[in-house]
């Protein structure tokens, strides 16, 4: 039985006392000798005041000490429920997420409470499992370049190399340090952008793409790329730096992710507020939201360790949040992918 139905029934039960005790007092006029109710009471009153001082005070008392007791016995066994909620409540922790408050059939303000709380502990749940993974994930992507330079280190190590045999070993030493970079850069990023704006500005957008577009025209070149972009004034607040990370990571997960003699389209305009489309390969559907998970890319659980870190979109999208905004992506028919960021105006 909820709080609600039990106040009602303690509210009843109060009612009922009252009522018998009316009830005892109009038919009691043989015992006080008197028929009518106001004399009655001033026979009883009189009676009263009869007494001596203490035994008066006795008795309002001991009248008072029942009312107190009758109330609080009341009021406790109505708000069982919510003590009960409170007792699970207080059990909750990091060891014991899946534990939920026992939800009763009655459809009342416990009942409510208890289900909004259960829905609250599945988000935590979800959200502390997911840094659990992003940790796992993290630790793993940066074990493996540091186990990769160890042993180039100890192949150094082993014996006198030749001067192309030390060429090779410090490119590769360069790239898995390059790497490490990419991916401290990207986690550090992405921290900046989940814990919100500090300041914000009025920031040109389209101004923001084309600077970013122009700095990636080589780099589509030599993926024999076609990059083309197509901006309209548009004017959003936020960062200019996180801004500039954004349009960076699509357009080069663009270029990546493509085919040679593909294309990769960036738009700016009203709504959505950036979009960029590339030709690559066929992405299904049910993939697409896994995207924009850390360290996932289409063609396996971990990112490609010849690549990037594995953040791009994980950052577009936390970057896009930190604005106000939302970011979508939909595969397209014959391959590659659009997304979509949408913002709202400055």
């Amino acid at each position: 039985m909820g709080p609600r139905r039990r106040t009602w029934l303690a509210l009843a039960v109060v009612a009922v006392a009252g009522y018998l005790s009316h009830w005892i007092f109009q038919s009691g006029h043989r015992a006080f000798g008197c028929a009518s109710p106001p004399a009655r009471a001033r026979n009883l009153w009189t009676t009263f005041t009869g007494y001596r001082p203490v035994a008066r005070w006795a008795i309002v008392g001991l009248l008072a000490l029942l009312a107190v007791g009758v109330v609080l016995a009341l009021t406790r066994w109505a708000l069982n429920p919510i003590r009960a909620l409170t007792a699970t409540v207080s059990r909750l922790g990091p060891q014991n997420l899946g534990e939920r408050v026992p939800v009763a059939g009655d459809s009342d303000e416990a009942t409510v409470l208890a289900v909004e709380l259960n829905r609250m502990m599945d988000r935590l749940a979800a959200g502390y499992e997911g840094q659990r993974s992003f940790a796992a994930n993290a630790s793993h992507e940066l074990r493996t370049p540091l186990a990769v330079q160890r042993a180039l280190i100890e192949v150094g190590m082993s014996a006198p190399l030749t001067t192309d045999q030390m060429e090779l070993l410090t490119r590769q030493l360069l790239e898995t340090n390059e790497r490490n970079e990419r991916l401290i850069e990207g986690l550090l990023v992405l921290s900046e952008s989940e814990r919100g704006l500090v300041g914000t500005a009025p920031q040109r957008l389209d101004h923001i793409t084309q600077t970013v577009v122009d700095r990636h025209v080589d780099l589509a070149e030599q993926a024999k790329v076609n990059l083309h972009a197509d901006v309209s004034p548009r004017t959003v607040m936020g960062e200019a730096v996180l801004l500039e990370r954004l349009v960076t990571n699509l357009v080069q997960n663009a270029i990546k992710y493509n085919q040679s003699g593909g294309c990769v389209r960036v738009q700016v305009s009203d709504a959505p507020a950036l979009r960029v489309t590339n030709t690559g390969p066929l992405v299904s559907t049910e993939d697409v939201p896994a995207l924009f998970e850390p360290f996932r890319r289409h063609s396996g659980t971990r990112i490609d360790h010849s690549g990037g870190a594995g953040l791009g979109l994980t950052i577009v999208r936390s970057i896009a949040q930190a604005h106000g905004g939302n970011v979508g992506a939909t595969a397209g028919r014959d391959g590659g992918l659009e997304v979509e960021v949408f913002m709202p105006p400055a």
